[in-house]
């Protein structure tokens, strides 16, 4: 995904951010707030944007004043200045033309877009990962350091094994704000995603989220996730819930496919530089994730190529069947069709040129009082398929029609 680095007017200072860009339309924005002491480049926040932007959406992350590379003390900072922080982001891309409809937060961050979002009638769906919901909450990070704190102004804390320095007023700020009137009256369709074993932030206050929460609202447990989400696979899901869920409340626009593609355009963006994991859309209605299995180098989180082609083979033939069963007024009652492909993928470079290495074994079952006849002529109907047509021009079909007997084997 094409990123921006820029920087904006925070509530004390300049803002660091990145804007991930749609390599195609942007139909919709986005923002996303971190974590508590963490920053705008976690993996759990790198993967959610570039699940967004596959849709179309651009998503701003950005640091916090005082985190990463942005201006400002993180002592002098509080749960309010965050939320000033996010609403100031939603001015920055106003002033560009992108007005955000989304907003997703995590930990803390998740908290504070909840606040935020009271403020902002432009929004429409909020999603929080690991939120809780009272913001006070994090103290508990640092509870050994509280009398300090209070005592001398500010102290220095060990957080994730990093220094912080966190002053008097963020923990009396915290300890003052109350979320619940915050949640009731949110103009936004709302979004809770918690792992049921966050050690950091009970599932309890997903709960409580939730409850407080008018509808539409929505929750998805992480399952085993961490509190950070630092398994990419949970981070992956985590994302793929998250765009699948706005996109209904977003209300995108696909664009107008091009001249020459009636069906518009299928894009595959890459996932997992690490591995093989690709974001497949076609426009912005349909989504599904291609992979390797892990034998060569993938995570087997999706089909892999050649599992696509047989996938398009499969659904054509028994597309094909049903057309012409409606249309002869056959008793088809179900059509179900089965397809593997006999090529080993570390082989694909081994094959001579005009050879066809490729071949694919079509099993297909048909249910329903069918007559011999009926039968053998929908398994001619079947190599009429317009993609078994296209593959057999460089490969070989082969076509089998299940027996009845079986059928009633297995029925």
């Amino acid at each position: 995904m094409p990123t921006e680095r820029i920087t904006f007017t925070g509530h004390a200072g300049t803002l660091d951010a990145r804007l991930d860009l749609p390599e195609g339309p942007h139909l919709a924005t986005a923002v996303f707030a971190h974590c508590f002491t963490c920053g705008k480049d976690i993996p759990a926040a790198r993967r959610i944007a570039a699940r967004l932007t596959t849709m179309g959406i651009a998503v701003l992350r950005f640091d916090f004043t005082g985190l990463g590379h942005s201006d400002g003390e993180f002592a002098n900072t509080s749960f309010t200045s965050n939320v000033q922080d996010l609403v100031k982001a939603v001015d920055y891309l106003n002033t560009r033309d992108m007005p955000p409809a989304l907003l997703v937060g995590h930990s803390l961050g998740g908290a504070a877009v909840l606040k935020a979002t009271a403020q902002l009638d432009q929004i429409k769906a909020v999603a929080t990962i690991g939120a809780p919901f009272d913001p006070e909450h994090v103290t508990h990070n640092f509870a050994d350091a509280l009398p300090k704190i209070i005592e001398e102004g500010e102290s220095e804390v060990s957080l994730g094994g990093r220094p912080f320095r966190i002053g008097k007023g963020f923990i009396e700020d915290v300890a003052e704000e109350a979320l619940h009137p915050a949640i009731a009256r949110l103009n936004a369709a709302l979004l809770v995603l918690h792992a049921p074993r966050d050690a950091i932030v009970s599932i309890d206050n997903a709960s409580e989220i939730f409850l407080a929460a008018k509808h539409p609202k929505s929750f998805v447990t992480l399952d085993d996730a961490d509190h950070l989400v630092t398994n990419a696979d949970h981070a992956e899901y985590a994302a793929d819930i998250i765009a699948t869920w706005a996109k209904k409340y977003l209300q995108l626009k696909p664009p107008a496919p091009p001249i020459g593609a009636p069906e518009g355009v299928v894009r595959s963006s890459e996932a997992d530089p690490k591995g093989f994991l690709q974001d497949i859309t076609h426009g912005t209605r349909h989504h599904i994730l291609a992979d390797e299995p892990r034998a060569y180098g993938g995570t087997n989180q999706g089909l892999s190529p050649y599992g696509l082609l047989s996938a398009g083979l499969a659904a054509c033939t028994s597309m094909t069947i049903r057309m012409y069963a409606r249309r002869k007024e056959w008793p088809l009652d179900h059509v179900h069709v089965d397809v593997s492909h006999n090529k080993v993928h570390a082989q694909d470079a081994s094959g001579t040129q005009g050879d066809k290495i490729d071949e694919w074994k079509r099993r297909i079952t048909l249910t329903g009082k069918l007559d011999d006849t009926q039968r053998q002529r929908l398994l001619e109907i079947a190599d009429k398929c317009p993609v078994h047509r296209t593959l057999e021009r460089t490969s070989t079909v082969l076509t089998e029609l299940a027996p009845a007997s079986e059928l009633l084997e297995t029925t």
